[in-house]
């Protein structure tokens, strides 16, 4: 659905930059709604990378705790691009299995049409949202790695250093 695609295209932006330790799971879940209990029951932490409706020019990025999804109790579902996300975790809280820190990416969509691609100012907001995730992993005590890029790109980008890429 056009910039609803961003959490995917995000996730998969990561995971070709950057390398996890190995208990830490990336994983594109699409819009799971209350299918999300099972991917957040006992885990320590959370990152979730989505778009959002708020006020705010389209592609703005914002950061929000789990204080912040659980301040107001959780609304109806009225479409099925509505994530469960406060739901979901409301649920776990109750039941004593809730992640002890949960951070949501949310970047403003610009439309919600359909698209299989997403609009110019979203797809410059991915580099923020993934260097978000970077930055908030971190804050969470995990350290992540860049990946290499391969010599064929980086004699691309970086003629002047092909040299000494052997």
């Amino acid at each position: 659905m056009g910039d609803d695609g961003l959490g995917p295209v995000a996730v998969r932006t990561f995971e070709a930059e950057y390398i996890v330790p190995p208990e830490v799971q990336v994983t594109d879940l699409g819009t799971p709604g209350l299918d999300l209990l099972p991917w957040l029951a006992d885990v320590d932490r959370a990152i979730l990378v989505d778009a959002v409706k708020i006020d705010l020019p389209p592609g703005t990025v914002r950061l929000y705790e789990k204080g912040d999804l659980l301040r107001y109790p959780p609304t109806a579902r009225v479409g099925p691009h509505d994530p469960g996300v406060k739901e979901a975790l409301h649920a776990l809280e109750f039941a004593g299995r809730a992640p002890r820190e949960v951070a949501t990416i949310g970047v403003v969509p610009e439309s919600a049409a359909m698209s299989l691609q997403l609009a110019p100012t979203i797809q410059a907001a991915v580099r923020t949202a993934v260097v978000a995730i970077e930055i908030t992993l971190a804050r969470f005590g995990t350290s992540v790695e860049r990946r290499p890029l391969p010599k064929e790109v980086a004699t691309t980008l970086f003629p002047t250093c092909a040299r000494s890429l052997g």
